[in-house]
């Protein structure tokens, strides 16, 4: 199964909830770049993550989809017995969220292969226990993402641009918790997120307001080379930038290639 990487279009960060996560609004865009995940039952008991491919990586990746199979067979009441093959092509911690999309799709196969398989409601529930992020690649089409962000509801935006990437040389990514322990710009929370649906209910994606959570001055650069709209995802530290059309992604990725590793993409389904 192929498992999609995502940008954030939009990220609005407001003040802590009483379960000590952020409140957030969030658009959630699939893009063409995923890995690609195998799950199968097996005779021995336990969970098997490989991923020929990621070895040289920390095992985050490893370490989500083994919760999320492990989280899977207890609610289902079944024996953990599965082996998940990972091909990883998602660059792991840069703000595209490789590992929950990971490990989404290994809930997915997984649930299909049982005998009662838990409702969508269910597995919901159980994706957004192991992540925010994770549900939304449960679902289908952009997603305007809200309450902790796994709270979901899909939008019609267009989808007629190309997405460059670029992922800064020599850039390391905190974990996201400690991102979001850092966030200290709770104040006119109600005043962005306003601001970004109304940018939404006019299909304007440029005049999306900036991620509240990381920037880059990589940004500023993109959008000089023609994006009309460049902004970190997620945590970071992936850049993005949205452009017209091919050709211009293609010359601003040629531009861009001193400064760190670039892939132009379009948006996925």
């Amino acid at each position: 199964m192929k498992a999609y990487a995502k940008i954030n279009l939009a990220l609005v960060v407001g003040p802590k909830r009483d379960d000590g996560k952020h409140e957030v609004v969030t658009v959630l865009q699939r893009i063409d770049l995923y890995d690609e995940v195998e799950v199968a039952r097996t005779d021995r008991g336990g969970i098997d993550v490989s991923m020929p491919t990621g070895r040289d990586h920390p095992p985050i990746v490893e370490n989500i989809v083994a919760r999320a199979l492990t989280e899977l067979s207890r609610t289902a009441e079944v024996e953990p017995r599965w082996k998940t093959t990972i091909e990883k092509r998602i660059p792991i911690a840069a703000g595209l969220g490789g590992g929950s999309s990971d490990a989404a799709a290994a809930l997915r196969i997984a649930n299909e292969l049982l005998e009662d398989p838990l409702d969508d409601k269910d597995l919901h529930a159980l994706a957004a226990s192991l992540g925010s992020d994770v549900p939304f690649f449960l679902t289908l089409g952009t997603q305007l993402g809200t309450d902790d962000g796994s709270t979901l509801e899909r939008i019609e935006l267009p989808r007629d641009y190309t997405v460059l990437l670029l992922f800064p040389e020599g850039a390391v990514k905190q974990s996201t918790a400690a991102v979001y322990a850092r966030f200290d710009r709770e104040a006119r929370f109600e005043q962005r997120r306003k601001y970004l649906l109304e940018a939404l209910k006019a299909g304007d994606l440029g005049s999306l307001p900036p991620n509240d959570l990381a920037s880059s001055p990589l940004a500023a650069r993109v959008s000089e080379l023609g994006a009309f709209r460049a902004d970190v995802s997620g945590a970071g530290p992936a850049v993005y930038g949205l452009f017209g059309n091919r050709e211009h992604a293609d010359l601003a990725a040629a531009s861009l290639s001193g400064l760190g590793r670039t892939l132009v993409v379009t948006p996925a389904w």
